[in-house]
């Protein structure tokens, strides 16, 4: 992995790259090299988690003066969810950069977005333990900044699922559904593809560790899939 290359994405050169190669740890790499005491991302997750939502908080409660506490919070929970950090973290490929066990490889972490989300926790927690808060927080603005005025302009959608019907409800005709495609790994660790059919036409796939994760985000490709198609 360069390194070097993966800090000019990120823009944030480490003091201490130990943390950088920690927060790009997925615990499946970990778990097979138990006898090397090798470090996972899990821990810097959840401190990331505390920082992010301070550094958004507090943007949020500079630029928006106006805004009462209610409004304020939905806001901020439309930011800090995990389809917008792994939007986050794909623009900057993440998931490239991490390290993973031979299994969690195969079954294509590299693109699940609850690791993906997970991963982008844990390198700004790597980022304030390296060089502080304010530095931290520039680079959670920075990355976040589309999101930000997403979710202030209503673009957000917490519910893909929901969305989308409403999406195809323009047209009293349409139907959806939902079918699983296939189901991968062992019963505590499964992995189900599914896709979405818009009049029996598939218009979206996608994959999650539960079935509902799995139909939303077959959702939100849907969702890209007409909005760039104009249906």
């Amino acid at each position: 992995m360069d390194y070097k290359h993966f800090e000019s994405v990120v823009g944030h050169r480490f003091k201490d790259r130990k943390l950088l190669i920690e927060a790009l740890t997925h615990s499946s790499y970990s778990n097979e090299r138990r006898n090397e005491n090798v470090q996972n991302n899990e821990r810097l997750e959840f401190l990331g988690d505390a920082v992010l939502s301070i550094a958004i908080s507090e943007r949020l409660f500079k630029l928006y003066t106006e805004l009462p506490e209610g409004e304020l919070t939905k806001i901020r929970a439309k930011v800090v969810c995990e389809a917008t950090l792994s939007d986050c973290a794909k623009r900057m490929k993440l998931g490239e950069a991490m390290r993973f066990g031979r299994g969690e490889e195969m079954t294509g972490g590299r693109q699940r977005a609850s690791i993906l989300a997970d991963a982008f926790e844990a390198l700004i927690a790597a980022i304030y333990l390296d060089s502080g808060m304010e530095t931290a927080a520039r680079f959670v603005c920075q990355q976040m900044e589309k999101p930000l005025q997403d979710a202030i302009s209503g673009k957000v959608f917490l519910d893909y699922k929901t969305h989308l019907q409403e999406l195809i409800q323009t047209q009293r005709d349409n139907r959806i559904r939902y079918e699983i495609v296939r189901e991968e790994g062992p019963d505590h660790s499964k992995v189900f593809h599914t896709q979405v059919l818009l009049n029996e036409e598939v218009v979206g796939a996608g994959q999650g560790r539960s079935k509902k994760e799995a139909e939303q985000e077959a959702a939100r490709a849907a969702i890209a899939s007409l909005e760039i198609s104009g249906s």
